[in-house]
């Protein structure tokens, strides 16, 4: 790793932040400074292992060397042209990720929240040109308990309290079900309905894992009902979970796929809505747009990403060690851990609340040298970069059993 940037502490750093931040975010008291692979330093030097993975975005680990030649040679060439201008790397990159996805069209973008937007936009422009429903009539329904961001429009189909409080009004149009229910799915559509939008699997929500035949049976739905299925695989997409995307699992293409995160390879934002040619077909010039979106640095760094998981190397590596995962995890059961769901490097853990909270037990793993996330209470999320061995995974378990004892 490099010499640190800065001479200043953590302490120092932490709270030089706090009157110049905004508070939207409660970070763990760690300063990273560098990073390669699955580890990571803070300025005083000392090492952890990324057990979050940005949250997916950093399914290749920090710095991976394709990546980061990929985004030199960009830099030294070309950044940025708007879309008013051509530019030599979109077409490949569009090309790969819809051959990757077996769609046909890609809607770059640069952020998770822009992709559901977009398709948002997309599916209420397909309602009205394709399906017939009466202007301003489109519905689509999603699932309680959802992420999908935090823009105005996202938080109006929110159920979580603390991501709505304070700023309404919403945005109409949304109709919201239970998860891993389809008898309440079918309730909901009807001649109005656009779209279902759902996670495949719920990242925020603690890695809920919907039961076998949902998404087929979501897939199914929609079809008779003739309405658009939109994966949100922004989390669970790009090998996170064993498969190139979790739909994969029960053999469902969508319609619609939103993708992020993972798409940069940690280096820059890159987003995309990839779909049938029918769906984003009906997007003319000036409808909709993004300055950065499809700029030739993401789409170059877009184009190497895509590079890795046509090897399937990653896909495999996330399937041979979430069994090493799921068995560490069994083996917690009883012992501090309530509950657990997994899918290849992805689990959501339940801890006893008696142990701690999720937050606790996140700040007690930082002492051990092992970086994690909560969510809702007495969860904490484990998503290591799919670069990570089995020995650094077992020491990773094995710090959450110390901690936990």
């Amino acid at each position: 790793m490099t010499a640190p940037v800065t001479t200043r502490s953590s302490a120092d750093l932490i709270r030089a932040e706090e009157p110049v931040v905004a508070h939207n975010y409660h970070p763990l008291p760690v300063v990273v400074a560098r990073a390669e692979g699955t580890w990571v330093e803070d300025v005083e030097g000392r090492r952890y292992l990324d057990m979050l993975a940005g949250y997916s975005a950093l399914n290749f680990g920090h710095r991976h060397p394709a990546l980061i030649e990929a985004a030199h040679h960009q830099l030294d060439r070309l950044t940025l042209t708007s879309r008013a201008f051509h530019n030599d790397r979109l077409a490949e990159f569009a090309e790969r990720l819809a051959a990757l996805t077996g769609l046909d069209m890609v809607l770059p973008m640069n952020t998770g929240a822009e992709a559901v937007e977009s398709g948002i936009k997309v599916a209420r422009k397909w309602a009205y040109e394709v399906k017939g429903v009466p202007a301003d009539r489109a519905t689509i329904v999603v699932a309680a308990e959802n992420f999908h961001g935090r823009t105005t429009t996202i938080v109006s189909f929110s159920t979580d309290e603390s991501a709505r409080q304070g700023f309404g009004p919403f945005t109409p149009g949304f109709r919201i079900v239970p998860y891993n229910d389809l008898a309440a799915l079918e309730a909901a559509v009807d001649e109005t309905t656009a779209a279902v939008l759902l996670e495949p699997i719920q990242g925020e929500a603690g890695v809920v894992i919907p039961d076998e035949g949902y998404l087929a049976g979501v897939r199914e739905l929609t079809r008779r009902k003739g309405c658009l299925f939109i994966a949100d695989e922004i989390q669970s997409g790009l090998g996170r979970t064993g498969r190139t995307l979790a739909v994969e699992h029960e053999g469902v293409v969508p319609d619609v796929l939103l993708l992020g995160k993972a798409l940069g390879g940690g280096i820059v934002p890159v987003s995309a809505v990839v779909a049938r040619r029918d769906v984003l077909g009906v997007l003319r010039p000036g409808e909709h747009g993004s300055t950065f979106g499809g700029n030739p640095l993401s789409a170059a760094v877009g184009t190497a990403v895509v590079d890795l998981l046509e090897t399937g190397e990653f896909q495999r590596r996330a399937a041979e060690l979430g069994v090493v995962l799921r068995g560490g995890l069994s083996a917690l059961l009883g012992k501090g851990v309530v509950g657990f769901r997994a899918r290849g490097l992805w689990a959501g853990v339940d801890i006893d609340p008696a142990v701690g909270t999720g937050r606790e037990i996140s700040q007690r793993l930082l002492r051990e040298g092992v970086l994690v996330k909560d969510t809702h209470g007495s969860t904490i999320r484990l998503a290591p970069p799919l670069t990570i061995t089995s020995e650094e995974l077992e020491g990773a378990l094995g710090a959450l059993e110390s901690v936990l004892a």
